[in-house]
């Protein structure tokens, strides 16, 4: 089934090659045929960068227009008098010392960390259990802010969290396949238009080099922009 699937998907693949306008991709997009669960769509674009130096490195988070179609498990870093505003907000756990103990005990069943910036010197103890999973919160993703409920509330939304790989590349979720194409047109173009407005003064030459959008068990098709 997979392997016909793949074959038929190719086939269509290899009659639309070449740089679509994104109304056109997203067409395509969802002309594929697809499994049975509601894939999620993703662009990732390769950035005329380089990784090496740190001023031409990408990190940041964004919320999309139209959402993206999940919702994440946030835990919250905050002095006592704050938690119970954090689980309201959406916080999985929210507290200080205990949080950190019990993650030292391995629970790790959190998608995201927030904290404010007052806890970040305890939370700076838990640096090689969250920071080789992407998991320490940083103000450039704005993880670590004094206003943790409404982080906290954002982020079990759906706000994600990108950061460029070492190939220059940065990929981000735009939504799902059963999204209507005007929704995810419009999350595609919130996030160029992000991209653009972050890019590095650094960084010489052609920045967005290449852009593509895929589903998750779709080729990729290549985006004029």
């Amino acid at each position: 089934m997979a392997s016909k699937r793949n074959a038929a998907n190719a086939q269509i693949a290899n009659r639309t090659e070449g740089h679509q306008p994104i109304e056109e991709a997203i067409r395509i997009l969802k002309s594929f045929k697809g499994p049975r669960f509601d894939q999620t769509v993703e662009v990732c674009v390769h950035l005329g960068i380089d990784p090496r130096h740190a001023d031409q490195q990408l990190r940041g988070s964004i919320s999309m227009p139209k959402g993206v179609g999940r919702t994440s498990r946030v835990i919250c870093f905050c002095p006592a008098e704050q938690a119970e505003a954090a689980r309201e907000a959406g916080a999985t756990e929210a507290g200080a010392d205990d949080l950190i103990e019990k993650i030292q005990k391995g629970w790790m069943e959190f998608d995201v960390a927030v904290a404010a910036p007052e806890m970040m010197r305890q939370v700076s103890k838990l640096g090689r259990t969250l920071g080789p999973k992407g998991l320490m919160p940083s103000p450039k993703t704005g993880t670590v802010t004094k206003d943790v409920v409404n982080a906290v509330r954002e982020f079990t939304a759906g706000k994600l969290e990108f950061r460029n790989d070492d190939g220059g590349n940065l990929h981000c979720i735009i939504g799902k396949m059963s999204f209507g194409d005007d929704d995810l047109i419009l999350n595609f173009q919130h996030f160029i238009s992000h991209i653009e407005k972050i890019k590095p003064a650094s960084a010489k030459g052609q920045y967005v080099k290449k852009c593509v959008v895929c589903g998750t068990m779709t080729p990729s098709i290549q985006v004029a922009l």
